[in-house]
């Protein structure tokens, strides 16, 4: 056997060894565009989030009279609610004793007042219309208002799961952030944002390692959103440094030599001289 044929199958594993491995510019973050990393326009907005039915308002009543807090609030807080459905299993029942369905019509039922259309308004639309309505059966009073099961998802990433948004304005890397950063193998060049508009479902495709994308329109999660990361098209061996591409290579080629030699010795050469 010729020398090239002995040794060509592990040349052939060290060339595909060197196609899978793991480059930074894969999986670092925040990179200057240029060659495959893309550059986007300065898109980026943030508009208040619009109240859609099946969404649940926690409503607080501030008021100088103890009385009137006492027949509007509940005991608990909206950061005390919020983290409690982060933190425990009670969520269903912990939105509904303390919260306010907005209903298949669009409107809310508090007390005093009757129903309130709040669909298509923000917290602060829906604060002003309350106050206003509030101030005919009560005086001295300021209303808050939050919308308390704001959630998004992940699939793709470190924890799949559903989460829940913990403030106004969260990124695309708290996001992930939160559901555990991309693994290794995840394609940060090809995440997608599914994302459900007036108009239908929206599907965003972007580059999340451009420096770029806290300039543009999918750098903020919106309610609901899903995010979508895929696994990159090539994961053979999971070589993710030089280091590991030699040690590995290393390994395999001095295995191969010992099961040749070895074969050679026992098996082929004894069948040979009989």
């Amino acid at each position: 056997m010729c020398i090239g044929n002995k040794y060509s199958p592990f040349f052939l594993f060290l060339i595909l060894l060197l196609s899978s491995c793991v480059t930074t510019r894969q999986v670092n973050y925040m990179q200057k565009p240029a060659g495959n990393i893309p550059s986007y326009a300065d898109t980026v907005m943030f508009t208040d989030y619009s109240v859609q039915k099946g969404d649940r308002l926690y409503i607080r009543v501030y008021s100088t009279n103890e009385e009137t807090n006492a027949y509007f609030n509940s005991g608990m807080d909206a950061t005390t609610l919020v983290r409690m459905m982060n933190t425990t299993n009670s969520t269903t029942t912990s939105m509904e004793l303390y919260t306010y369905l907005v209903d298949d019509n669009g409107e809310i039922t508090y007390p005093m007042i009757g129903n309130v259309y709040v669909r298509g308004l923000d917290s602060r639309q829906i604060k002003e219309q309350l106050e206003d309505r509030l101030a005919e059966v009560v005086s001295d009073i300021s209303v808050e208002v939050k919308i308390i099961n704001r959630t998004f998802s992940v699939i793709g990433a470190k924890y799949t799961g559903k989460y829940v948004i913990p403030k106004e304005k969260l990124t695309i890397f708290e996001a992930l952030a939160m559901a555990g950063d991309i693994s290794t193998y995840g394609d940060r060049s090809k995440v997608r944002i599914i994302r459900e508009t007036d108009s239908g479902t929206t599907v965003k495709m972007f580059d999340v390692r451009s420096e770029d994308i806290i300039n543009s329109e999918f750098y903020y999660i919106e309610p609901n959103d899903v995010i979508y990361v895929q696994a990159m098209d090539r994961q053979i061996f999971g070589a993710t440094s030089l280091a590991s591409v030699i040690s590995i290579t290393a390994s395999t080629v001095s295995f191969g030599i010992f099961l040749y030699a070895f074969i050679d010795d026992y098996i082929v050469q004894p069948v040979k001289n009989r």
